[in-house]
């Protein structure tokens, strides 16, 4: 929902769940702090500030990290969509602009060129650095080709080749574009520090290895989920709808080895996912295997997928 937010069609409380009111329901204890080392062998995560949590058996979904600083280079005017609420809040904060560059041409770099072109009036220019894989590389041929007529439709430039900040300046393909005052990086996911630290196993990007039951592969006590980890016994992209359907698989497996039984649910994901991008002129496109369809009615399912998902949480938050 966060392109909905940019684009004006959302407040930004409607995409944000209350995971305090839901600990609380839970019976569970919130702690609000940030990992730096995890060691599996001592039973012990530590924190910044110095604190540790000791534990028994440990489930991690932090997600990624950004990779802007390694892939673009340092620039005050970068700013990374992960983590994304310090994305929300440095785009919030972050002065007005009428130029923006976004750099990544999967899904998410393509939604948010759109939010970005429809964020105010006049419409900001902006530039799409796909990429030299192109637009949306991991979708179909009609796809494609629906993301690129929209975007011309919207006079966002597209530009497929790998970009780099050097001496001040955004390249692409060694070439120096005209210089943006506002660069939103969507290169995907990178592995936290952390991870590889007290000698979990990962692999050789550095993403906790885990199972098909989502265990570690060389501590049994401990289990990953989403971008953080990956799956070594089958591909698994990264990406929120594996995170979320694995969920349940894990919660099932928790709950067994917590009562001395062995884990025995196995996500596997289906054949092909939906995938919902808006427009930001209240159209949206959508993707399913070779399939693709766009338009106002797109929009209208992807509004009501998105807030059936955050409403079921603000229900279970209130005891509804």
């Amino acid at each position: 929902m966060v392109p909905g937010w940019i684009a004006g069609q959302y407040e930004r409380d409607e995409g944000t769940v209350d995971v305090a009111a839901l600990a609380e329901r839970a019976g569970v204890r919130l702690v609000l702090g940030r990992c730096t080392a995890i060691e599996p062998d001592a039973h012990r995560v530590r924190m910044a500030g110095g604190q540790s949590l000791e534990f028994d058996i440990a489930s991690l979904d932090t997600g990624g990290v950004g990779r802007a600083d390694d892939v673009l280079g340092e620039d005050p005017r970068v700013i990374d969509i992960r983590p994304i609420d310090r994305f929300v809040e440095r785009l919030k904060a972050a002065p007005e602009t009428n130029r923006f560059a976004v750099v990544g041409g999967g899904a998410g770099g393509v939604e948010l060129a759109f939010a970005l072109r429809n964020r105010s009036h006049p419409a900001p220019t902006v530039t799409l650095v796909a990429g030299a894989e192109g637009l949306v590389p991991q979708l179909s041929s009609a796809v494609r080709s629906a993301v690129a007529k929209h975007l011309a439709r919207q006079d966002i430039d597209v530009i497929e080749q790998d970009a780099r900040i050097e001496a001040g300046q955004l390249l692409a393909g060694g070439s120096s574009l005209e210089q943006p005052s506002l660069i939103v990086a969507a290169l995907g996911s990178d592995a936290p520090d952390w991870a590889r630290i007290g000698g979990l196993a990962v692999d050789e990007v550095g993403f906790i290895a885990v199972d098909r039951y989502q265990r570690s592969t060389s501590h049994h006590h401990i289990f990953a989920v989403g971008d953080v980890a990956a799956r070594r016994d089958r591909e698994v992209p990264h990406s929120g709808v594996h995170a979320v359907f694995a969920g349940p698989k894990l919660a099932a497996n928790l709950r067994a080895v917590m009562q001395g039984r062995e884990p025995t649910e196995i996500y596997r994901p289906r054949w092909n996912n939906l995938y919902l991008m808006s427009t930001g002129d209240g159209r949206a496109i959508a993707s399913y295997g070779p399939f693709a369809a766009h338009g106002r009615w797109v929009a209208r399912l992807k509004h009501w997928i998105d807030k059936r998902w955050i409403d079921k949480y603000a229900r279970l938050a209130r005891g509804e």
